[in-house]
């Protein structure tokens, strides 16, 4: 139960992620009521963004209330978190109300990732940490081919469910409301959907007993509630971070160095309450040898380490459905079969990917993962110049190579902290990344800009980042063959 509960809560992360990348241009045109392009794409920018520091910070909160108040309880709240605002998305009427739905969902999307990771981990067996690192790999990944085989059935369905809605009573105002516009309000409200799953995590999912053990030990009090007040303080400045690059015409150098100390206050807001916890405990256990400065070191290399997946991937591939949607003119479904494409490798990636792991070691897939990915990305940015056939298969590839390092860090990541701080290292760790990506996301319009190249020149750009990844994995210790800590 413990396992299905956390599948389907990744499966539903990935539809969530997924659904917006499709709805993005027909929803901001209907509210923004402009056929801008330029303007549509700087509101997806700050959308994307926004969503990505919300993660960032839901990873922290959530993470925290998972080794405070228990791995179930948090990831229920997590859940309904980001399916109710998902959910509110497709009764929106401002862009900017969109953007305030997206960021609080994704808050409980970003928990739930680490939150589901660090329960499975802990009540399964070490010798299945694989192939559970692949299945969460993958059923996000589901989640993503899902929405866009929905957005493909709504396609086909859009005048006959027009006319049922009508013969059913609703006004034809509403309907019409409702399904205009590629019926982008409709796939919105199915965001919804997850809440459902709350029932079954609340009634069916057992505690992780080493999370018990813990409490039984006195451990969890370490955690604090005043401590969030770093966390709230990083959410601003991460908001901060995103007005820098949202307001127009604001000087290059301002940009940059007012980005440089937001990021600073977003890491300390973010590490505040792990670094006050850890030295409750050090104190606690009257240790002499403090254990501060490892956990810092090793929070920062699991954020640098997620940080050029999450880069790399909306730096570059996430934006593959909508080149293909420019490339193709206009085609209706596109966007959806290109989803579906990156979405279907990243699954096969995924499982790949963790199972290398267990053969290859951790640091050598790592490292194999950069390299494939800086080839696949060249290969689908600039080897097409039109929407059919080879797009498709090269955006199959590009999803299963640049995707596979979302099998690869559940794997990873648990196994570089103890229990008592597992879920939140793991939500530092793996959605701090995000603040890295997000400030990538927003330089894509400025790139396309001031360079006067599209997608695939800004896109390929990006992926230089894989470079980084290349060097930093050898700092990192290897794990493989190890029990998780405890």
């Amino acid at each position: 139960m413990t396992l299905i509960a956390a599948l389907l809560g990744w499966m539903f992360d990935g539809l969530e992620m997924g659904l917006f990348p499709l709805v993005a241009r027909p929803a901001l045109g209907e509210l923004l009521q402009t056929t801008d392009r330029t303007e549509v794409s700087r509101w997806i920018s700050i959308i994307t963004a926004g969503f990505l520091v919300g993660a960032a910070t839901g990873g922290v909160l959530f993470g925290w209330l998972g080794d405070r108040i228990g791995r179930v309880r948090a990831m229920t709240m997590s859940v309904l978190t980001y399916a109710v605002f998902s959910g509110a998305c497709g009764l929106a009427t401002e862009a900017w109300q969109v953007a305030g739905c997206r960021f609080i969902a994704s808050l409980g999307m970003g928990g739930e990732w680490s939150l589901g990771v660090a329960l499975v981990m802990e009540v399964w067996p070490d010798k299945s940490r694989a192939w559970l690192a692949a299945g969460i790999g993958a059923a996000a990944n589901a989640g993503y081919l899902l929405i866009a085989a929905l957005s493909l059935v709504l396609t086909a369905i859009a005048t006959s469910l027009h006319a049922r809605m009508l013969t059913v009573g609703i006004g034809e105002e509403t309907v019409n409301w409702l399904t205009g516009n590629s019926g982008w309000r409709i796939l919105m409200l199915f965001g919804a959907m997850p809440a459902l799953l709350t029932f079954l995590i609340r009634l069916f999912v057992p505690e992780s007993g080493k999370w018990e053990r813990e409490k039984q030990e006195g451990s969890t009090t370490h955690w604090q509630t005043r401590d969030l007040l770093g966390v709230l303080i990083g959410a601003v400045a991460g908001c901060g971070l995103i007005a820098f690059w949202a307001i127009p015409d604001l000087h290059m150098l301002v940009r940059v160095g007012g980005t440089l100390v937001m990021v600073v206050i977003v890491t300390a807001g973010y590490l505040y309450p792990i670094v006050r916890y850890v030295q409750r405990s050090d104190q606690a256990e009257q240790r002499t040898d403090s254990s501060l400065r490892k956990t810092v070191r090793t929070l920062m290399l699991a954020a640098s380490l997620s940080g050029v997946a999450l880069l790399g991937t909306w730096g570059s591939i996430q934006w593959v459905p909508t080149w293909a949607d420019e490339l193709s003119k206009g085609e209706p479904t596109a966007k959806a079969y290109t989803q579906m494409c990156t979405a279907g490798g990243a699954c096969i990636g995924c499982v790949l990917a963790a199972l290398s792991g267990d053969w290859l070691g951790r640091r050598m897939t790592y490292m194999l993962l950069c390299v494939g990915s800086i080839a696949a990305t060249f290969g689908v940015y600039q080897l097409n110049d039109s929407y059919g056939s080879q797009l498709l298969v090269t955006a199959f590839i590009a999803g299963m190579i640049t995707a596979a390092f979302y099998g690869w860090l559940p794997l990873y990541l648990p196994e570089l902290f103890t229990t008592k701080v597992r879920a939140t290292g793991q939500g530092f760790g793996f959605n701090f990344g995000r603040i890295l990506a997000a400030i990538g996301v927003l330089q894509l319009p400025v790139v396309m800009k001031n360079l006067e190249v599209g997608w695939p020149g800004a896109c390929t750009a990006m992926s230089a980042v894989y470079l980084i990844g290349m060097v930093l994995i050898w700092f990192a210790p290897e794990t493989k063959g190890k029990p998780l800590p405890t």
